[in-house]
C-alpha cells in the first residue's frame, strides 16, 4: 500500500498572503462640502467651518485629504485642514483613500524583515477574498528578490514563476 505525500507541505514554500500588509485604518477627508457652492473656497466661512467639524472622528486614523469637486483649492486652505488632523490622526496625506492605502501598503511591505526569507522559496499568495492593489505585489518583489531562492506568484500547488536565484 502507498502512501500518500503532501509534496507542498514537504517542499519548504513559504507562502506570503499579502491581505495582512493592508492598512485598516484610512479614512478620507473631503474638502467639497467646505467650499461655497461646492466651487469655492471662501476663506472666512472656511475658518469658521472648521472648528465646528467633528475631528476627534479622525483620532487614530490615516486621513487622505482631497477635494472631489473640480474646484481650485489654495494650498493653505489644506494646510489649516492639517493643523485641525495632525493633534488627533496617525498620519494626514494629500491625495485619496485608495492612493494612501498605497502609501501604507508599500511602507508596511519595506519595513518586513527580510532574514526568514534568505534563499527560501516564497510564493506570494494570489487569490483571497481581499482586493489588494497591483502596487502590493511590485513593492513585495523588489522587496524579496535580492534574498530569496525563488519567487512565485499564485498557490503552492499552481504558481506561476517569477524569478529564480542563477
Amino acid at each position: 500500500m502507498s502512501t500518500i505525500v503532501n509534496k507542498v507541505a514537504e517542499s519548504g514554500i513559504i507562502t506570503l498572503d499579502m491581505a495582512p500588509f493592508l492598512p485598516t485604518n484610512v479614512v478620507a477627508f473631503d474638502m467639497k462640502p467646505f467650499l461655497f457652492r461646492e466651487m469655492i473656497l471662501k476663506e472666512k466661512d472656511f475658518r469658521a467651518a472648521l472648528p465646528e467639524h467633528d475631528w476627534l472622528q479622525y483620532e487614530g486614523k490615516h486621513v487622505a485629504v482631497y477635494c472631489s469637486a473640480d474646484a481650485i483649492v489654495p494650498v493653505w486652505g489644506y494646510m489649516l485642514v492639517t493643523c485641525f488632523l495632525e493633534p488627533v490622526a496617525a498620519s494626514v496625506y494629500f491625495g485619496d483613500a485608495e492612493e494612501l492605502t498605497k502609501v501604507l501598503l508599500t511602507q508596511k511591505i519595506n519595513s518586513l524583515p527580510t532574514d526568514e526569507y534568505v534563499d527560501k522559496r516564497v510564493v506570494i499568495k494570489g487569490c483571497g477574498d481581499t482586493p489588494i492593489p497591483d502596487a502590493a505585489y511590485l513593492a513585495i518583489t523588489a522587496h524579496l528578490r535580492p534574498v530569496v531562492k525563488s519567487l512565485m506568484y499564485g498557490e503552492p500547488c499552481s504558481t506561476v514563476p517569477i524569478y529564480k536565484k542563477r
